[in-house]
């Protein structure tokens, strides 16, 4: 546990300190309000003890302006000269408790320990809360972004067969999700598949299911991916990596809406929307002799090709502050800042990694930079080869 002691007398700081780390806790000071603050406001604490009355800023103004600011870290104010008006006033403006001087002892841990579960709970309310709030929203205000969002609105609600295309760490997947939710289907189950990851003598039987001893590690009949996505959307992704043995079998199941398990001779009935992805040139892979051309024409019903961030660095501002509000709200960090010089910096690089690698810098930022990221922090962590 990490704990910040804010206090202008040296023996309360160190009587503290002391007590804290015999039980176990990491423990940091600040000998008054100013250097208290800048150090609640940039480090992730489980809890900070504040004394009242300091020089300078004293620590009424400390828990404001900590509250102010969105520190979810749990504070309790101690006070030599505390009266039962004091401490109400503390309380009403965001304290979690407040304790008198001269300190006891096992009123100090009992009280460290319930701020604790109060920041953990705190922290887990915010992971459970983006769980529930579903899927990302799609960023952007760009001629690209703008054209997708309204083939996703027009497209969803039909059963028609998505080929979307993209440079890796576009937001293919993205795309992929907003057409299922916005669809009739959206009830049903989303089931993805990264053809790319699984082993070419594992992919018919990821993809259609095995019975029982079909080979030597099938111990249980298994339903694949076709079946568990039965009423939904079966999302492959990375298709052009698809071996050429299981894409015949895939055309079959979109040619007659059944599949046959590895092992067995049974038809088994599904429907299924098919969306598909591929950073790839199929036309290419098609010359190669590398994918089915009839395949290919099932799945491209529609095609949404999803830009790299390189053709669109309008929209980096807006998905800087986005990734930097979700980002703060994950890991419960107070919310930061970035000037303009920084933005406009991080828009000339070149963004192999698009939206990926996007979101990795800002976090990286947001770790290493200040309370506002500026110029030198992106010249200094994110893009040192842009000067």
């Amino acid at each position: 546990m990490k704990v910040l002691i804010i206090d202008d007398e040296r023996s309360i700081r160190n009587t503290l300190k002391d007590i804290l780390e015999f039980e176990g806790h990491n423990v940091e000071l600040a000998q008054d309000g100013k250097e208290g603050f800048e150090k609640a406001s940039q480090g992730s604490y489980d809890v900070v003890f504040c004394d009242i009355k300091m020089p300078g800023m004293d620590g009424v103004e400390v828990l404001e302006k900590l509250v102010e600011s969105g520190v979810d870290t749990s504070i309790v104010m101690i006070s030599g000269h505390g009266t039962i008006d004091t401490a109400v006033e503390c309380i009403k403006k965001g304290a979690f408790d407040f304790i008198q001087k001269p300190l006891d002892l096992n009123r100090i841990l009992i009280t460290l320990k319930n701020a604790t579960d109060k920041t953990s709970l705190i922290k887990e309310t915010k992971v459970l809360k983006k769980k529930v709030a579903g899927i990302p929203e799609i960023v952007g205000e760009s001629a690209a972004i703008v054209r997708i969002k309204e083939m996703i609105d027009r497209v969803a609600a039909t059963d028609a067969r998505v080929l979307i295309t993209g440079s890796n760490g576009t937001g293919k997947e993205l795309v992929a999700r907003w057409l299922h939710e916005n669809s009739n289907r959206k009830s049903m189950p989303f089931i993805e598949v990264n053809c790319a990851a699984i082993p070419g003598e594992l992919i018919e039987s990821e993809l259609f299911g095995h019975e029982k001893g079909a080979f030597t590690s099938a111990i249980k009949q298994h339903k694949g991916k076709f079946e568990q996505a039965d009423g939904g959307t079966l999302f492959l992704d990375e298709i052009g990596d698809m071996s050429l043995a299981a894409q015949a079998k895939v055309l079959r199941v979109l040619q007659e809406n059944k599949l046959t398990r590895v092992g067995s001779d049974k038809d088994i009935s599904v429907k299924v929307r098919v969306i598909a992805a591929t950073n790839k040139n199929l036309q290419e892979e098609i010359q190669k002799g590398n994918f089915r051309e009839d395949l290919y024409h099932r799945l491209s019903v529609i095609i949404i090709h999803v830009p790299p961030l390189a053709e669109r660095k309008e929209d980096i501002p807006l998905l800087v502050n986005h990734f930097i509000k979700l980002i703060c709200a994950e890991n419960g960090m107070p919310l930061r800042k970035i000037d303009d010089d920084a933005i406009e910096l991080l828009q000339q690089h070149a963004w192999t990694g698009n939206i990926r690698e996007l979101r990795n810098v800002t976090e990286r930022l947001l770790i290493l930079g200040g309370n506002t990221i500026t110029k030198d922090d992106v010249m200094a962590y994110a893009t040192p080869n842009v000067c």
